[in-house]
């Protein structure tokens, strides 16, 4: 067996881990991203000014070293990592309690009472960016860790049935980036809706380019492939251009916040042409039923197929982001707003339970009913702890009178300590306080990181026997790849620099 056969062997037939694995392994960066935050807070307090090259090391520390530890050496030990981050927030924000700034002597019911009338900038949303950020990530981390052994098998993507945590990261992708789509953000407004569908056909060169790039150097340098992912010759990059297209046209005729008419829609009657026409056999073992790969289509069939699930999970993300960037400011209203999100989540996995059960198993192979569900339900998870630890640290920051936390949601009604003190200081400092972030980094250029993540990950494998590295050998390749990819990324923000292609 050749090098790329056995490469190849390695990433296939798995079957998945649990739903509560993969939403747990979500959740632990968002808890990791608030201690983050409660630790500049409580540095802000000593006075402690943060070179770049700190705040870096602190972010790199909080957000990225986690996700590489729970995907590969502490995969198992997942509830004492939850445990040991609670622990050290809550110490933490116990010491800002302690150490509080604005209403020392005031009793906390009182306090909150007075959070809950203040308000936040609505402009910006922080956990949206994060929800893109920690998804990235835990891709570029996914991406190269499964050709090491330290990569649980049970990670990787399931070759039939299941629900690997790879899985969600090509979900994630598309409903996170549905969450900030211009039909959202109203930059379709110009000039008719048919009009900007023909310019959202422009918009997709790029993803062209990038795809028909990819295809060529895998088969140029036979690169090895996962075959039942996607197919021949199909990549992620198609099924971008394929979604984008289908969702552009479907918002001319259905406003974004109508979105989910188009979701379940798409969803069911998908489902039961799986289940009541030979679909589901030709999309598992081809027109002959014998996994021909013979024609465009055969080869090709679980890329093409697949597309109408990320459409349906890009409606979601639509449904999603027209209801959480409504203009609201009061701290109130986006506690509503993370408590509903989260219902409907809770919602839509006992939703999952019950089609998993009596219609079919998870399958981000056809990317079912069941898969789409799992997706929108793990992609809300993420997205309400997210909105519930910005809330925590806002409180946080309402506590001690102009902390800055970047990626964060600033105080309109700012705590005075006396009547001297106004929102306009803690506006000034935001002002002059400089955005080293390397949440904002990434946020920035994410097309640029994940694109420089496929391709070192590729100069990895061609250079390194990832098949026999120690664990030790593994995760010290894997810190310096994504130490390189997020410097280069962070030295781009810093440079004030956005790369784009259109």
């Amino acid at each position: 067996m050749s090098q790329k056969q056995m490469k190849e062997a390695f990433v296939s037939n798995h079957n998945g881990t649990s739903v509560l694995e993969v939403t747990q392994g979500l959740c632990l960066p968002v808890l990791c991203i608030l201690c983050r935050g409660l630790l500049i807070i409580l540095s802000q307090l000593s006075h402690s000014s943060h070179t770049w090259r700190a705040r870096f090391f602190i972010d790199f520390i909080f957000i990225i070293v986690p996700l590489m530890t729970t995907l590969t050496v502490f995969s198992s030990f997942i509830y004492l990592e939850h445990l040991t981050v609670i622990i050290f927030g809550a110490g933490l924000f116990y010491q800002i309690y302690c150490w509080r700034t604005c209403y020392a002597r005031m009793p906390v019911q009182k306090i909150l009472e007075k959070f809950l009338k203040i308000s936040l900038e609505s402009e910006y949303i922080p956990a949206i960016s994060c929800f893109r950020v920690i998804n990235s990530a835990f891709t570029a981390v996914a991406i190269l860790a499964v050709d090491f052994p330290l990569f649980p098998r049970r990670f990787a993507k399931a070759e039939l049935y299941g629900t690997g945590a790879m899985d969600f990261g090509v979900g994630g992708f598309v409903f996170g980036t549905a969450m900030v789509c211009p039909e959202i953000r109203k930059k379709c407004m110009e000039g008719s809706k048919f009009y900007y569908f023909t310019k959202s056909l422009s918009s997709v060169w790029p993803l062209v380019f990038l795809g028909m790039g990819r295809l060529i150097i895998i088969k140029s340098i036979g690169y090895q492939e996962h075959l039942t992912e996607y197919g021949v010759h199909w990549n992620f990059f198609f099924t971008l251009i394929v979604v984008k297209l289908i969702t552009s046209l479907l918002l001319t005729f259905f406003p974004p916040n109508k979105s989910w008419v188009v979701t379940v829609s798409i969803t069911v009657l998908y489902q039961l042409v799986l289940d009541l026409t030979p679909l589901k056999r030709v999309i598992l073992y081809g027109t002959d039923g014998r996994g021909t790969r013979v024609g465009f289509f055969n080869a090709n069939r679980e890329g093409i197929m697949s597309t109408l699930g990320y459409v349906a999970i890009h409606m979601a993300g639509v449904q999603t982001g027209s209801y959480v960037l409504k203009k609201r400011s009061h701290i109130k209203d986006w506690i509503k707003v993370a408590c509903c999100i989260l219902l409907t989540a809770v919602s839509l996995f006992v939703s999952l339970y019950i089609v998993q059960v009596n219609v079919e198993k998870v399958s981000r192979r056809m990317a079912n009913l069941a898969f789409c569900i799992w997706i929108v339900a793990s992609s809300l998870t993420l997205l309400s702890s997210l909105l519930l630890g910005d809330i925590i640290l806002s409180f946080a920051k309402f506590l001690i009178q102009g902390a800055v936390v970047p990626c964060s949601w600033k105080l309109i009604q700012s705590p005075p300590t006396n009547k001297k003190h106004t929102e306009a200081l803690i506006s000034e400092a935001e002002r002059k306080k400089p955005s080293f972030c390397l949440i904002t980094a990434i946020n920035r250029n994410q097309l640029i990181f994940f694109l420089l993540s496929n391709v070192t990950t590729g100069l990895i494998n061609l250079l390194v026997d990832t098949l026999h590295c120690s664990t030790l050998l593994g995760l010290f390749v894997l810190c310096f790849y994504m130490f390189t990819n997020c410097l280069i990324i962070y030295m781009l923000h810093l440079q004030d620099k956005t790369i784009k292609f259109w």
